[in-house]
């Protein structure tokens, strides 16, 4: 059964799925949904824990064909590290989705909902495990149009998230399509669509202009999806107006899918040694990184509606993994690993639990949350608690990954952009206090939409919180999974100084 488990873990949600979309009862839906994405939480924690074990790779061959031929599946420590995040975050949201979907989404589409949550789930899951390019695409697609319905499912509540769904899905098009003709280049040269054949066959093409473009392509679709400065415009409205569970598992999990999909191809295909990366590419990702952390933070400072305040600063976090990524360094790939876990775990608790206060109050602004620290006051904490590991606290999660990302680019003697790094993170303060005066230091208005909480809508949020702050507390065997993940595109020499 165990040599399975790569394929399962994609199987299960995929053919879950139109089950989903039969079953009339908002329970029975949710319900197969909760067991299948529990399954696949269990599924992935069973691989980290066997591909740490053998510290080998896992490779599956679907169907006994072997690669190049065959399409096979790879658990390698770097997909067997960001598996656990998606399926874990599925699995929590899906928790969550019970009350959230319950009352944002009419009852008759509960079945088309949750069929599309677990399609998008599954998408994702293939994009990491799949060792073909070409899956990859596949799968993009599969998690991309279920998340242009989920979102567009926010429209009973919110007319506003048909634009957004619409708007999402051009752009998202547009950037699936400059990934597919980078590939198609790609195979063009080589002959070969596994990622593994490509990175042998490339270097014998690699001065050609037809490579170039080809990773020229790449990245920007790449850019595009995972929400990268300038290219970030999608993310804001998708994130506003779509429904409280999607925005979380959205804010969560498919950004930085394509984070973990950018390294693949970059580090894994075109390798470190691919002419003109590292003073090329390394440096454009850390401008756009850096320019993108200013950006998003300025943007979330000014924001008043609280789900486009934390989609402004996903922004930011993006920076912070783009220029772990464009410090082209074993240890900043770590750090763009270890942020890109981190803030799973913060966004996820900020959105489920101010999706929490949407589903009562109607919208989550500064004006709903006045006085609302009195009112529910351990939902106020947990936003609290994610608020301050995004700004880098010590005893958090994202101190930790802001540690080793400032580590990595003093390793390369980037002083200037370090700098710029710290205060980006510490401008976070800025709309983090707005939140703690408006809950805790001002009444409540009159008038105001009375809010509660019990443990079934705070548990999720608050089930996050603590392993944000245990992470934070002992990082070690997260932290030593991240380097291992690194290691796997970059040896651990390389970059450093």
């Amino acid at each position: 059964m165990m040599q399975h488990l790569p394929i399962l873990q994609v199987l299960l949600p995929l053919l879950a799925a139109p089950f989903a979309a039969l079953l009339r009862g908002r329970e029975l839906a949710w319900g197969l949904t909760f067991l299948t994405t529990g399954a696949a939480f269990l599924i992935s924690i069973a691989l980290f824990l066997e591909q740490r074990a053998l510290g080998t790779t896992l490779v599956y061959e679907l169907g006994n064909w072997a690669a190049p031929i065959g399409i096979v599946y790879v658990i390698d420590a770097a997909s067997a590290l960001v598996l656990p995040v998606i399926s874990g975050i599925g699995f929590i949201a899906t928790l969550a989705a019970r009350q959230l979907v319950a009352a944002e989404i009419d009852r008759r589409d509960h079945g088309l909902f949750y069929a599309a949550w677990l399609l998008t789930i599954a998408g994702m899951l293939g994009q990491v495990t799949t060792g073909d390019a070409f899956n990859i695409f596949v799968f993009l697609e599969i998690s991309s149009l279920s998340a242009y319905a989920l979102v567009a499912m926010g429209s009973g509540r919110d007319r506003r998230a048909l634009p957004a769904a619409f708007n999402y899905l051009i752009l998202g098009t547009v950037g699936a399509t400059f990934y597919v003709i980078g590939i198609g280049l790609l195979y063009m040269l080589t002959g070969t669509l596994n990622l593994a054949d490509l990175a042998e066959r490339l270097p014998q093409v690699e001065e050609t202009r037809a490579a170039f473009t080809a990773m020229a392509f790449i990245a920007l679709g790449l850019f595009l999806k995972m929400a990268l400065f300038p290219l970030h415009f999608w993310l804001v409205p998708a994130y506003a107006h779509a429904p409280s569970a999607v925005t979380a598992l959205m804010a969560s999990t498919a950004t930085k899918v394509s984070v973990y999909v950018l390294i693949r191809l970059i580090f894994g295909v075109f390798g470190i040694e691919f002419p003109g990366l590292v003073d090329g590419v390394g440096l454009l990702v850390l401008t756009l990184g850096i320019a993108g952390a200013f950006v998003g933070t300025l943007a979330a400072i000014v924001e008043t509606d609280l789900k486009k305040l934390f989609a402004q600063s996903s922004i930011a976090q993006l920076g912070y993994m783009a220029i772990g990524i464009g410090a082209m360094s074993a240890t900043g790939l770590a750090a763009a690993f270890l942020h890109l876990f981190n803030h799973a775990l913060m966004k996820g608790a900020l959105f489920l639990a101010i999706g929490m206060i949407a589903a009562q109050a109607g919208r989550a602004t500064m004006g709903t949350l006045q006085g609302a620290g009195k009112q529910i006051p351990i939902t106020m904490t947990a936003i609290l608690f994610g608020g301050l590991a995004l700004i880098g606290v010590p005893l958090t999660a994202g101190f930790i990954s802001k540690v080793y990302l400032i580590r990595a680019l003093l390793e390369q003697d980037f002083w200037l952009l370090a700098g710029l790094t710290f205060v980006s993170s510490a401008l976070a303060l800025a709309y983090v206090w707005k939140i703690i005066e408006a809950a805790w230091l001002r009444p409540r208005p009159e008038g105001a939409p009375e809010l509660s909480e019990t443990p079934s809508q705070y548990m999720p949020a608050w089930i996050m919180v603590i392993a944000t702050l245990g992470f934070g507390i002992y990082a070690t065997p997260l932290v030593d999974a991240a380097f291992a993940a690194a290691h796997v595109f970059i040896p651990a020499t390389v970059g450093a100084p």
